[in-house]
């Protein structure tokens, strides 16, 4: 298949798509009204819960969900084959990633913009709050740590990028001036995007490294990265945040315009196989194409980690409940479009040529090289070069040099990392908060104080990181990390589920994706245990095993109230926005 075609029908599925489904979703299933009052006016304090315009919302939302979950994810799920990773990235996003992205969204929209974990209190019942929680708080405080350390091997890796991305900081605290005094968005983010590429050219002349810590740079970048959530976390929300992921949505625009362009240009051939017999072979070190193929692949499809963002920061910015199908269920299939573009940059750009060990690889060739095996293919440098070689090929089919083309998207990995990194420190905090909330709606000192509370995210963070040398400890509990995200979206499902029953309304729409991802999500924690037990990996083994018994108790009760013999009744806060 040639790599433009297999775009043109990706993008066209997606479309259709949110023309049909997500428009059912929204007007049969939520019934979404602009006369319900969002939380962002109700509770607006100008920190947290500020009302914004949707493109605005927009682009915070999805360079949040983001990350580099939608690159690194097909980048070794390709493995298999591109029409596996292709099948579940398109019907993923559609069927199971966006509807769980706004139907979270909008049941947080509906109880006072609370988060997923706080409000499973009220619709399933009291207890499992906590429990869902403790699951929450782990997983964030792995992705912190982890991001944290991950920038800093970026940072390495990459010294170009390094300008631009702390330059962009400045740049977007003048947007957010601009906007915040009336002038136009649109004019003035292109005018930060242009100021944003003139640092990456500039990083191309001006690379910065910095002196290494007890041995290595990455511990440097990750004591100052983690001094960088702290403050743009506590920060309001619109003062440096928001307009930063507005103008990496604008980044990634332009990054997805450009791979685009380079494969209307070049529209190479797709060499890599539709499914690769070295993964099935015997004797290969590839695992299981189920269930590891959906936990691997989860941005881009479906992913735990979207629940939290829908449901602690992006909830909090919206200005009217109609504004959620485009920024719910839409962010998420642009998500979904990126993933079969990253898929497109590896199947079809990365057989325009690879350099490795002195020889130039093309064809399939090179796919083959890369993807020996599993080991050579999971390293983070290993995982994003495939897709930066690849996207520098079709780069410089646009004439675009591939120093610059590398530099590029090096930039735009890098920013989506970020937005990662300080959006899930606020979600954390936001999440600590309401772990200490009484029923008056009261936070307990001295965690009402949202910096004391930021602070405790990132000290965490900070001891999890330095558990090991060179900030690796966070590592430690990474092979954990997969399976619980993908729990989580199953968790995600299971209270969307309950809140349509409660409600009246078809639940198979989200009943269905739940019992898929449950079974693949418990089939994959079920072989981690074994092995963490083969390994002897006390630690991993008991955390592993805990978690599986809290969704036990969680899943156990959210069959109880669907039965209805647990009468929890929904507080949903819907008051009409007042007549003008």
């Amino acid at each position: 298949m040639n790599a433009l075609v297999y775009v043109l029908l990706a993008a066209a599925g997606y479309l259709a798509a949110y023309r049909l489904y997500g428009r059912f979703l929204g007007r049969r299933i939520f019934q979404l009204s602009n006369r319900n009052r969002m939380p962002a006016h109700r509770f607006r304090d100008n920190v947290d819960y500020v009302p914004s315009k949707r493109h605005i919302v927009l682009g915070h939302h999805f360079t949040t969900i983001a990350g580099l979950g939608p690159i690194v994810g097909p980048a070794i799920g390709i493995i298999w084959g591109w029409l596996p990773a292709t099948l579940w990235v398109v019907f993923g996003s559609i069927f199971m990633g966006a509807v769980h992205d706004f139907s979270t969204m909008v049941i947080s929209a509906r109880h006072r913009g609370r988060t997923l974990g706080d409000l499973t209190g009220d619709l399933i019942s009291p207890a499992t709050r906590y429990a869902f929680q403790v699951i929450i708080q782990f997983l964030l405080w792995i992705v912190v740590a982890v991001f944290a350390m991950i920038m800093g091997i970026l940072f390495t890796m990459y010294p170009q990028a390094v300008l631009p991305v702390w330059l962009e900081i400045p740049i977007a605290i003048w947007l957010g001036r601009q906007i915040r005094s009336g002038k136009n968005d649109l004019t003035y983010s292109i005018l930060a995007v242009a100021l944003m590429y003139l640092t990456v050219w500039l990083g191309l002349y001006v690379p910065i490294t910095v002196p290494a810590l007890l041995g290595s740079p990455v511990v440097t970048w990750t004591l100052l990265l983690l001094a960088y959530a702290f403050i743009a976390s506590s920060l309001p929300v619109d003062l440096l945040l928001q307009p930063r992921d507005y103008i990496n949505s604008h980044q990634l625009l332009i990054a997805m315009a450009l791979l685009a362009l380079g494969v209307c240009v070049a529209h190479p051939a797709i060499t890599a196989p539709a499914i690769n017999p070295a993964a099935f072979a015997a004797g290969t070190d590839v695992p299981p194409l189920f269930p590891l193929l959906f936990i691997t692949i989860a941005c881009g499809a479906i992913s735990g980690f979207h629940s939290l963002a829908a449901s602690g920061t992006s909830v909090k910015q919206i200005d009217r409940e109609e504004d959620m199908l485009p920024i719910g269920y839409g962010g998420m299939l642009i998500e979904g479009l990126l993933a079969t573009l990253v898929v497109a940059a590896i199947a079809g750009g990365l057989g325009m040529g690879l350099a490795k060990g002195g020889e130039l690889f093309t064809g399939g060739e090179a796919f083959r090289v890369h993807y020996a095996s599993w080991a050579s293919a999971q390293g983070l440098g290993a995982k994003i070069e495939a897709f930066v070689v690849g996207a520098a090929n079709l780069l410089a089919a646009l004439g675009i040099p591939a120093a610059l083309g590398k530099s590029i998207m090096a930039v735009f990995i890098v920013s989506f990392a970020g937005t990662t990194l300080d959006s899930a420190t606020r979600i954390q905090r936001l999440s600590l908060q309401e772990i200490f909330r009484n029923r008056d709606g009261v936070v307990a000192r001295p965690f009402n104080n949202h910096y004391v509370a930021t602070l405790t995210v990132v000290v965490l963070a900070a001891l999890l990181c330095f558990a090991q040398p060179g900030a690796k400890g966070a590592l430690v509990l990474w092979p954990m990390f997969g399976a619980l995200n993908q729990l989580l979206a199953a968790l995600g499902l299971t209270v969307a589920t309950v809140y349509l029953a409660k409600k009246g309304k078809n639940i198979l729409v989200t009943l269905l994706p739940m019992l898929f991802m449950l079974g693949m999500t418990t089939w994959a924690m079920v072989i981690n245990l074994q092995k963490f037990h083969a390994a002897g990996n006390t630690l991993l083994f008991s955390l592993s095993l805990v978690i599986l018994l809290l969704t036990a108790w969680l899943l156990g009760s959210a069959a109880y109230s669907l039965a209805g013999r647990q009468r929890t009744r929904l507080s949903e806060d819907l008051a009409p926005e007042p007549a003008e």
